[in-house]
């Protein structure tokens, strides 16, 4: 956790941020000074909790939008009431995602519409309407949590695969028409992550495989990662938290891998 306050008075908007890699994230950036909002869905008494344990541990605001990242209005509502409190967002992550598996030729239409809508579009919508503070400001970073699936693809993943591949294009394009205003745009490409969600899963393929729990990480969900090591959380975190530092300032259109050398091959 960085002490070093680079980010004093900064504000951080992070999609998708009340538990797993978002949360992780918004814990980075409050660590480095900055007010984080935070976004997602969950128990209201439960959220509160979080955003109350957050801003007295690290002595920051706070704040918890509960906007549907599949909605244009809802994420433009949210934008304008972040701005209006605190002025420009300094820092934005577009985290919130979903996920669905099933081959193509019977992938529901439903789940490919929802996971463009929050992988992709919404990522779409929250930059095109930050930017316009930012540039004003002469300062901000833009972080996309994408995936390995940014870079390389897996079967039965096709809306997903689209999804990450689509944020590589606009992490890439934005980078360009904004590379000479003091904003840089990059995405994180992570493998597999242990989170509670990938936690929860293992007893239930264990059983379903006839495998032992430890035998479905390395060889089922670990398959792709030469490490045989689930990433972890702080540790995604800590880079996007070193794109947010002057020292990373002349990184942009980047997609940072941290997938245990998932797609060196």
């Amino acid at each position: 956790m960085s002490k070093d306050g680079h980010l004093k008075d900064r504000v951080a908007l992070v999609t998708g941020s009340t538990s797993g890699i978002g949360l992780g994230i918004a814990r980075s950036l409050a660590g480095a000074g900055a007010h984080v909002v935070l976004n997602g869905f969950g128990d209201p008494a439960v959220i509160e909790k979080l955003r109350a344990g957050l801003a007295a541990e690290f002595g920051v605001e706070v704040r918890y939008f509960g906007a549907d990242m599949t909605k244009e209005d809802e994420i433009a509502g949210m934008i304008r009431d972040v701005e209006r409190e605190f002025g420009a967002i300094d820092v934005l992550v577009n985290n919130a995602g979903v996920q669905h598996v099933a081959p193509v030729d019977e992938f529901p239409v439903d789940k490919w519409n929802l996971i463009l809508a929050l992988n992709l579009s919404a990522a779409f919508h929250a930059i095109r309407l930050a930017l316009p503070a930012m540039k004003q400001k002469g300062w901000g970073r833009i972080i996309s949590t994408a995936s390995a699936h940014a870079l390389v693809a897996s079967p039965f993943k096709v809306a997903y695969v689209a999804a990450k591949h689509g944020i590589a294009g606009i992490t890439k394009t934005v980078a360009l028409e904004v590379a000479d205003k003091g904003i840089t745009v990059n995405a994180i490409c992570p493998g597999y992550v242990w989170t509670p969600l990938v936690e929860k899963q293992i007893p239930d393929t264990a059983r379903a495989r006839g495998m032992t729990e430890e035998q479905v990480k390395k060889d089922v969900i670990l398959a792709a990662q030469p490490t045989k090591e689930f990433v972890t959380v702080e540790e995604v975190a800590a880079l996007a938290l070193f794109l947010t530092t002057d020292g990373a300032r002349s990184i942009t259109g980047s997609l940072q891998s941290i997938d245990g050398g998932w797609t060196a091959a």
